[in-house]
């Protein structure tokens, strides 16, 4: 409190704001005297032998305060996002369990790959979550996803092992399968884009270690199934479908109070430390990648027991609570300098100051633009909301953004480019079988895509960040050059070359990884983040339509195709490579049928040769 009549100046450090004496929160106006501060600070203070004074603090109630802040603070809301966005990717991974979809239920490849797309659908057309998002707390979008997430995936569960009889259409699996990929639609929504709006100058970093955690997803989930379920080396995947169920949804409920929009101050200080905070998160990360790639090397090479497996899943573990270091780091750093009285009073001068910094002392009102005439028209209102748009980078809106070159460019390039990508990844599992890869290295394809996947996700992120900063080198260029990174990932797959399935399992990793965070990043800088919860959401509809055009339509058909062609009934075993190469190269059966008696002889003249080329690749491929 402030001392009342007191003849003698009090003495004031000399490093003291003299705005700072000005705040109400410190100083009080003397009744009998001319406006003259003179406070005595409330907490008794020590002289900290640096020319200043400290408080000196009560031991009790510090804990207590820190504990508080770090709940609420934004940098634990960050680690929660990381933790949702870490167990989200479960569809990352449906190359495991797919073959027993297959085999239990009596599926044509055609019909898998139609399971498929519409785990593809789940998992990127999430504009109904945005929508929700835009009227909705983050916790409402998180529960929502929770519980479709544990609906879908169970049920899918009770199929595939045969609870549930008769057993269910196509239909009807597709479905589950689609309500539980969604769920990591409204995980994205829910706390990615309050993680962007938390961060926004930091969007692209944010973007890709958030995306990054959901790339080392596929990895996690498979060191936890192998501990919690798998036998050593693998076999039954069904219990995975269970695990990737109910895992993700006991995440997001654990955190629904965390995830929220916080309009906190940001002072200089704190802005200047975000980025060492994000470098924090990233060699955590990193570490937590470079673990997973040696555990997955050592899987493969020696035959692991469950109490082996288990070890591998508590280090897993553990490393997801590192990151929690960096928070108490950044909050303690933040609450001593919140402590302060000269602290708070310039956190309260800097924020007016930092809206108000470009503008003159009592300026002329500017003419507010015309706004969009009220009208009860249904008609009228859509002819405003497509008048002509805010230049790049503004808020557009929802009509606006759909319309414009720059979506449909987007749309375009991810349908095509990530989509090809997204096709192999589904696949590989098959494709690695086909080539004659044993069980224990088509598991480590996934993982390694996974992983790959990963550091392709934080790269584009950092990197991009990097790059427009300093060399103002656009993010569309860079999602280009990504996207033509992944070619030689796909030749490399239709060749055939022994071992070769381990290359081109990092390059189609990486570069579907990387497209995923300048994609995102690209969104927000075009169209700002008023409508960004819709627009993220409609912009990843692209991935599942670029899936079922080359997965269903092309890919699905052609296998098939050969399956007729190769005969013997067996089709669980036939070789991808035609089909790639009819994909890729053009060397499909489509070219037998129109040729005469001598054309057919040269198509059956290739057909051979390839199927001894194909003796010798898998040959190769069992040493490999």
């Amino acid at each position: 409190m402030c001392s009342i009549g007191t003849p003698n100046p009090v003495s004031i450090p000399s490093n003291t704001n003299s705005l700072n004496l000005l705040s109400p929160k410190l100083c009080a106006v003397q009744p009998h005297q001319p406006y003259q501060p003179l406070c005595i600070q409330s907490n008794p203070r020590r002289s900290s032998g640096r020319g200043g004074e400290e408080p000196l603090h009560s031991p009790p109630m510090a804990p207590a305060a820190l504990a508080a802040q770090v709940l609420r603070g934004r940098w634990f809301m960050a680690y929660g996002s990381f933790l949702i966005m870490s167990a989200a990717g479960a569809t990352y991974i449906f190359a495991i369990y797919s073959k027993d979809i297959k085999a239990t239920l009596g599926y044509t490849q055609e019909q898998l790959n139609t399971v498929g797309f519409f785990k593809d659908v789940g998992a990127n057309v999430g504009i109904h979550a945005g929508l929700v998002a835009e009227v909705t707390p983050p916790w409402l979008v998180l529960a929502v996803g929770a519980a479709m997430n544990l609906g879908g995936y169970l049920m899918l569960y009770l199929s595939v092992t045969g609870r549930v009889r008769p057993a269910p259409p196509l239909w009807l699996v597709c479905l589950y399968i689609a309500v539980g990929a969604n769920s990591q639609a409204f995980a994205n929504t829910g706390a990615l884009v309050t993680c962007v709006k938390n961060f926004p100058e930091s969007r692209g970093v944010m973007l890709g270690l958030l995306k990054g955690f959901v790339g080392l997803s596929g990895a996690i989930f498979t060191q936890l199934y192998l501990a919690f379920y798998g036998p050593g080396g693998g076999g039954d995947t069904r219990p995975l479908i269970l695990l990737v169920g109910w895992l993700p949804a006991a995440v997001s409920v654990f955190f629904l109070g965390t995830i929220r929009i916080i309009r906190a101050p940001r002072p200089p200080a704190a802005a200047r430390r975000e980025y060492r905070a994000f470098c924090g998160f990233l060699y955590v990360s990193l570490a937590l990648a470079a673990f997973l790639m040696v555990a997955i090397i050592l899987q493969k090479r020696f035959r692991f027991t469950r109490a082996e497996y288990g070890v591998c899943a508590a280090v897993v573990l553990s490393m997801l609570l590192l990151p929690f270091a960096v928070v108490l780091r950044e909050e303690a750093a933040l609450f001593k300098k919140n402590t302060t009285p000269e602290a708070r009073a310039a956190e309260d001068y800097t924020e007016p100051s930092t809206a108000t910094a470009a503008t003159k002392p009592a300026p002329a009102p500017a003419p507010v633009p015309e706004p969009p005439p009220v009208t009860s028209k249904p008609g009228a209102r859509l002819l405003a909301a497509l008048r002509p748009p805010p230049p790049r980078g503004e808020d557009h809106s929802i009509l606006q953004a759909l319309v414009s070159v720059d979506m449909v460019l987007l749309f375009t390039a991810t349908a095509l480019g990530v989509g090809g990508t997204l096709t192999a990844i589904d696949n590989m599992g098959q494709i690695g079988e086909s080539l004659g890869y044993p069980p224990r290295s088509v598991a480590t394809f996934v993982s390694l895509i996974s992983i790959w996947n990963y550091l392709g996700r934080v790269a584009a992120g950092f990197g991009s960040e990097a790059l427009l900063a300093r060399h103002r080198v656009p993010r569309p260029l860079i999602l280009a050059a990504v996207l033509l990174l992944a070619v030689p990932g796909h030749l490399l797959i239709a060749l055939g070359v022994p071992g070769s399935l381990y290359v081109a399992s990092v390059a189609i990793g990486f570069c579907f990884g990387a497209a995923q965070p300048v994609i995102l990043a690209s969104v927000s800088e075009l169209f700002g983040l008023r409508y960004y919860s819709t627009l993220y959401n409609f912009c990843g509809t692209a991935s599942p339509v670029g899936s079922y055009i080359l997965n269903v339509r092309v890919a699905g058909r052609m296998y098939d195709q050969e399956a007729a062609r190769q005969g013997k009934g067996r089709r669980h075993h036939l070789h991808w490579r035609p089909v790639l190469q009819g994909v890729l190269l053009g060397h499909h059966g489509g070219d037998r049928g129109g040729g005469g008696g001598g054309g057919g002889a040269g198509v059956e003249d290739q057909g051979v040769l390839r199927g001894r080329h194909l003796c010798k690749v898998q040959r190769g491929n069992e040493q490999w």
